[in-house]
């Protein structure tokens, strides 16, 4: 199957979001790369950027999930090199 990377950019606006964002991530651990979290302070929130490689429904699929969650915003950004299922 072919598979791309991307980047999920994630906004944690509401800290009890946490723990369903980290379910969801634990779902799809499989296809990630690596993940990234800054916490903003002066604004309360956290900024999140976490990079897959997958095939492209399940990276929709995610950043849908993500993007569900009250007090949590996501955006995906894929690269244009399709490439071949490793995982």
């Amino acid at each position: 199957m072919e598979t791309r990377v991307a980047v999920i950019g994630i906004i944690v606006e509401k800290e009890e979001a946490v723990a369903r964002l980290n379910s969801v991530l634990h779902e799809y651990s499989s296809y990630i790369i690596g993940r990234m979290g800054v916490p903003y302070r002066v604004r309360g929130i956290n900024i999140i950027s976490v990079a897959v490689d997958a095939p492209h429904d399940i990276i929709s699929a995610l950043s849908g999930k993500i993007g569900r969650i009250d007090g949590v915003s996501a955006k995906a950004a894929y690269s244009k090199i399709i490439g071949e299922d490793h995982v």
